[in-house]
C-alpha cells in the first residue's frame, strides 16, 4: 500500500494529495479509491458513478472500453 494512503487510513484523514492516481473526490471514502475499495468491496456501476460524479452509462462505457483494451493485450500477448 502507498505511503500516502496508509497515513489516511491510519488517521482517518481525507488525502489531500490530488496528483496521486488514486485520488477521487469522495470524502467518505477519505478521497482515495484503495480506501473506497477496501471499505465497501466491489460496487455497483452507479456507487461508482457517484464517486466519480458520472452517469452510470457513462461508467459503463469506460469499464467496457477498458475490457476490450485488455482483451487486445492479452490476444497480442497469446501470438507472441
Amino acid at each position: 500500500m502507498r505511503e500516502c494512503i496508509k497515513e489516511c487510513y491510519r488517521t482517518r484523514t481525507c488525502c489531500e494529495n490530488r496528483e496521486c492516481r488514486l485520488h477521487l473526490e469522495f470524502e467518505p471514502d477519505l478521497n482515495c479509491a484503495m480506501i473506497a475499495v477496501k471499505k465497501n468491496g466491489p460496487m455497483t456501476l452507479e456507487e461508482i458513478g457517484v464517486r466519480h460524479n458520472i452517469s452510470t452509462v457513462r461508467v459503463k462505457q469506460i469499464v467496457d472500453a477498458t475490457l476490450q483494451k485488455l482483451k487486445k493485450t492479452l490476444k497480442t500477448r497469446e501470438t507472441i
